[in-house]
Parts: structure tokens; C-alpha cells; sequence
């Protein structure tokens, strides 16, 4: 029927949902799980302990039930062979001293010495007499004590009977038969383990006769039953104490530990005071804790004689470039002299004052980025934010680094995705600093090939990429692209910049402005380098507007391969002389 058959899969969907749902709360608690396991290094001493302390008592309590059982048993089929032979012995001399005139005073003597069997033994819970050829029991030739019901026939198995026989074949008068068995005792209504033991008898005027005693090992059953019940106790408590012991053990070891890791990280963010108590006694721990503080003294002296260093060479580095400020002028405007009346000079005078005009401007170059670093060294460095479009410092800098990109042979693409909106607060004379050494690194390293400067921006930042095809750097190198005095190859020929802290620079300011500065490079497929900036103070970068990888499907780059510049797309906003803007 359509009704039951959409009724049965809407309750199929509902109980596979519950199912994964059940399933999803299950793998969220086993991850709970592990995850506090591996977190507490108090819980797994105490979970190691306590399994090592289950493994240890359930084999003890094994090894001991086993033994035990093993012992009980066997002493008690000792006592049963020997009862079971007396019984025979004593029941053949009856039989033997008996006067039997005919089958029926036969069967009444057969009962008669079982009744006082069972008298005499009180461990014994029931006697057969079987004649060797009868197959069925009947009432002539079983005797049996109406209190174990017929259910104890079924105890006088085939292979009993059988090992019986061999036994009356041999005429092994002092051998009996033993078989582990089940006897049911009917006043309880419970199933108990038993023995019944086997031998052979002659009657006069009937012949030999089968005689079986069973016995029952409820005694001895109930004995074990006590001694595991005890033994469970014992292990119970014991493992609580294992318990207890290993918890107050991991406590007094882990405590110190945690302690210790504590006060390392309030070491590790900057409180040198730090120390770990109790380095006064003479135990492991304590001498842990006065390895520990001892450290701590090292460190905190190696420190401060570190900070007083770097304190003297900053203060060195600021003084020296402000002492060479003056000299410097003056050699500057002795040089401009020599450098305006150098048409006048023989040759090599000539091409003197050129170079020292050119090494002159090096030199001051190197200074203001010295002064510039001992700024930042000394926490002095400040923002000057105003709010400024990205693109049009961008646009600046490029059209300024356009004589060196003609003279280098580098096409320049600027791309500005929506120009105008890429509004921020920042400092112009230091981001604009940042793209100069950005775009005149990447036409240095271009190899001829172009430069494509991107800007673009979202609801929270600004950015810029500069982008080039040129030798391009390995992993190792980007690691080290932003270090003082750094080059990627220290023999390079640099015809402009070339003092090693542009770069250095240019991060610090990206950190000034709570933007990021990041590089990457692969050889042969040239460098990229993205800085993103946010647009108000107080916003946390978290992306970028802009990719800093470039597509990985993107084939590399050889010396015999210049990468095709698109047209531009999109309306044009700006038109800047010689430079291509998308």
C-alpha cells in the first residue's frame, strides 16, 4: 500500500538520522577521550598503573583459583576412589554371605545393600545396580533412592558402561571407572558437578552385576564459589588502592612538572623574576628546582648583559650616524663643488669627482637607513597616518621608478581593481617608502622581464603585490629575504640602493602600521611580495584582498621566456605616461 510503504521509509530516514546522530555523539567523546588522555600526563600514569594493576591481579587471582580448584579436586577423587572401593569390597562380602535361593531374594538383597550404602556413606547421593546385558534400566535391575528421580539414568553414559566392561574383561578387581558428570538435586532445583565411579560385583543366583556410586562435589563448589567471591573483593580493593597510591605518587611527581612549565612561560613572556619554590630540601625535586632557578639566573644575567649590549650598540649605531651627519655635509657640498667644476678637470679627475659624487649619495642613503633602524630599535618610531588612496601612492612610485625601468629594459603593468577605493589610514612617507623598495628591487631582479604591480582591496584591508619574472629566490632565501644586511647573493653587481636594510625596513614599517609584509619566490619563476595594510586602526588582518602565490598551474620561467602581459581590461581610470594601467 503507497500510505504504508511512505510511512515506513519516512521511519527508516528518522531512525538512520538518530543512528548518525548517535554515532557523531559517540566520535565527539572518543576524541574528548583521547584528547584528555594525551593532554594529562597525570592520567595516563594513573590509567598505565591501573592496567598493569588488572593485568597483575586477574593473573594472580587465576594462577590461585586454579591452583586451588586443581588441589580440591584432586583430593577430593582421592577420597571418593578409596570410599567407593571400601563400599564395593564390603557390598561383594554381602552378596558373598548371603544365602540367594532364587531371582526374587536376589532382588531384595540388591536393595537391602544399597539401602545401607546409601546409610553408611553419607556423601554418597545414589547407588545403581545394572546387570551387564540390560540396555533399558528397569526397577529389577536399578536401584536407585527415590530423591534423585529418574533424571540420574541418564548418568550411566555408553563410554562408562563400556570402560566398565573392559574392565570385568580383564578381571581388574582393584580398578574402577571415574567419570566427571552433572547431578541435578531436586530440593534445590539447581545443577550441581559430580563424579560417578564404576566397578563390578558377583551376586550369587544372578551373576555380576555393574555397580555405579555417584557422588557430588557441591562442598567443594561452593568452597571455590566463596574463595572467588573473596578473591574479587581482595582485587577490588586492591585495585582502589593501587588506585589511591598511584593518583597521591602522580600528584607529588606531576605537581613540581606542572609547576615548573608554569613558571617557564611566565619566563618565556618576559618575567626574568620568576622561581620555582622548594629548592631547600635534598630530594629529586628539589634539586630539580635548583637546577631550574640556577637556569633561570643564567638566563636572566645572559639577558640583561644581552639587552645591555644591544642597548650600547643601538645607542653606538644612533651616535655614529648622527656624528656622521656632519662630515658628511661637508664632504657632500665639497663634492658638489668638485662634481659642478668637473668639465674643467683633466679626465680622471673628471670621472673622480663622478664617483664621488655617486658614493657620497650611497653613503647617505646608508645613513638615513641606519637612523631610520635605530628608530625602531629604540621604540621611537611613530605614525604619521592620514587617510590616503593606495593606488595613488602606487601610481607615484611607479611613475617615479619608470627611468630606471627604461633604463633596465622592464616593462611596469599596474593594475588597480577599482580605483579610488582603496582608501586607508596610513603613513604616505612610509608606505610609500615600502612600495619604492618593492617595485626597484623587482626591476633590479627582473632580468628584463616585466613587473606587474597589483592593488586591490576589500571591507578591512588594502593591499598591494609586486610581482616579477625574473631570477627569483628559494624557500631558504624568502626565510632570510626580510633580515638586516641580507642578500640572496652578496657578489651581485647593484648598480642603485645596495646597503642590505630597504627590506628590513620596509617590514618594520608594515608591522608600525599593524599590516604584514610577506615574500614569496621560487627560482626561475621570479618573486612576489604582497603588503597588506588595514584599513582603520584597530582591525585584525586575517586575509588578504589580494593572492600572494601565484597559480601553481603556472608554468616557470626560463632565460629564454618573457611571461605575456594581458591587455588591459576594464575602464581606465588614470592615464599615467609610460606605464601600461589595467
Amino acid at each position: 500500500m503507497p500510505g504504508l510503504s511512505s510511512l515506513g521509509s519516512s521511519l527508516a530516514g528518522t531512525l538512520r538520522r538518530k543512528a548518525a546522530k548517535v554515532r557523531l555523539v559517540l566520535i565527539r567523546l572518543a576524541r574528548r577521550a583521547t584528547h584528555a588522555f594525551r593532554a594529562s600526563l597525570r592520567l595516563r600514569i594513573m590509567t598505565s598503573a591501573l592496567v598493569m594493576g588488572v593485568l597483575a591481579v586477574a593473573a594472580l587471582g587465576l594462577y590461585l583459583s586454579t591452583s586451588v580448584r586443581d588441589g580440591m579436586v584432586e583430593r577430593r577423587l582421592e577420597a571418593i576412589d578409596s570410599e567407593s572401593a571400601a563400599l564395593t569390597a564390603n557390598a561383594e562380602e554381602q552378596f558373598q554371605s548371603s544365602v540367594v535361593m532364587d531371582e526374587q531374594q536376589a532382588q531384595q538383597l540388591m536393595s537391602s545393600v544399597a539401602a545401607r550404602i546409601l546409610q553408611s556413606a553419607s556423601t554418597v547421593e545414589a547407588v545403581f545396580l545394572v546387570h551387564p546385558t540390560g540396555t533399558q534400566p528397569q526397577v529389577s535391575d536399578v536401584i536407585i533412592p527415590d530423591s534423585m528421580g529418574t533424571q540420574q539414568r541418564e548418568l550411566l553414559t555408553d563410554e562408562l558402561r563400556r570402560e566398565n566392561s573392559e574392565l570385568r574383561e580383564r578381571e581388574a578387581t582393584n580398578e574402577q571407572v571415574m567419570q566427571f558428570t552433572e547431578v541435578r538435586d531436586p530440593v534445590r532445583d539447581e545443577v550441581t558437578p559430580g563424579v560417578v565411579v564404576g566397578t563390578s560385583v558377583q551376586i550369587p543366583q544372578a551373576g555380576p552385576y555393574e555397580i555405579y556410586y555417584v557422588y557430588s562435589l557441591q562442598p567443594e563448589q561452593e568452597i571455590l564459589t566463596f574463595m572467588h567471591r573473596v578473591l574479587g573483593t581482595g582485587a577490588a580493593f586492591v585495585l582502589l588502592l593501587i588506585g589511591l597510591i598511584t593518583a597521591m605518587v602522580s600528584r607529588q611527581t606531576v605537581a613540581p612538572v606542572t609547576r615548573a612549565a608554569a613558571v617557564a612561560e611566565r619566563l618565556a613572556d618576559g618575567h626574568l623574576d620568576e622561581r620555582l619554590p622548594g629548592a631547600t630540601g635534598i630530594d629529586e625535586m628539589s634539586t630539580l628546582s635548583r637546577s631550574f632557578n640556577a637556569m633561570a639566573d643564567s638566563l636572566q644575567q645572559q639577558i640583561q648583559q644581552m639587552e645591555e649590549l644591544s642597548k650600547a650598540q643601538r645607542q653606538f649605531v644612533s651616535d655614529v650616524s648622527h656624528e656622521l651627519r656632519t662630515p658628511l655635509t661637508t664632504i657632500r657640498m665639497a663634492g658638489d663643488v668638485i662634481h659642478a667644476a668637473r668639465d674643467q678637470l683633466d679626465p680622471a679627475a673628471s670621472r673622480s669627482a663622478e664617483l664621488l659624487s655617486d658614493q657620497v649619495e650611497r653613503f647617505e642613503i646608508l645613513l638615513a637607513d641606519l637612523l631610520e633602524i635605530s628608530r625602531f630599535d629604540a621604540g621611537a618610531a611613530v605614525l604619521d597616518a592620514e587617510q590616503q588612496d593606495l593606488g595613488d601612492v602606487v601610481t607615484s612610485v611607479v611613475q617615479m621608478a619608470q627611468p630606471l625601468a627604461e633604463n633596465k629594459a622592464v616593462p611596469i603593468s599596474v593594475d588597480l581593481q577599482r580605483p579610488g577605493n582603496s582608501v586607508a589610514d596610513f603613513d604616505p612617507r612610509r608606505i610609500e617608502r615600502i612600495v619604492r623598495n618593492l617595485v626597484v628591487n623587482a626591476i633590479e631582479h627582473a632580468e628584463g622581464r616585466p613587473v606587474e604591480v597589483t592593488v586591490a582591496h576589500d571591507a578591512h584591508a588594502v593591499a598591494v603585490v609586486v610581482r616579477d619574472y625574473g631570477v627569483g629566490m628559494t624557500v631558504q632565501e624568502v626565510e632570510h629575504v626580510f633580515d638586516r644586511f641580507w642578500r640572496a647573493d652578496p657578489a651581485r653587481t647593484r648598480t642603485t640602493g645596495g646597503t642590505g636594510l630597504g627590506l628590513a625596513i620596509a617590514h618594520e614599517d608594515a608591522r608600525l602600521h599593524a599590516g604584514r609584509l610577506e615574500a614569496w619566490g621560487r627560482p626561475g619563476r621570479g618573486a612576489s611580495f604582497r603588503l597588506t595594510l588595514p584599513r582603520r586602526a584597530g582591525i585584525t588582518l586575517n586575509s588578504s584582498p589580494v593572492p600572494l602565490v601565484p597559480d601553481s598551474h603556472e608554468p616557470a620561467v626560463t632565460t629564454d621566456q618573457i611571461p605575456v602581459v594581458h591587455p588591459p581590461t576594464g575602464p581606465q581610470p588614470t592615464n599615467i605616461p609610460d606605464l601600461e594601467i589595467h
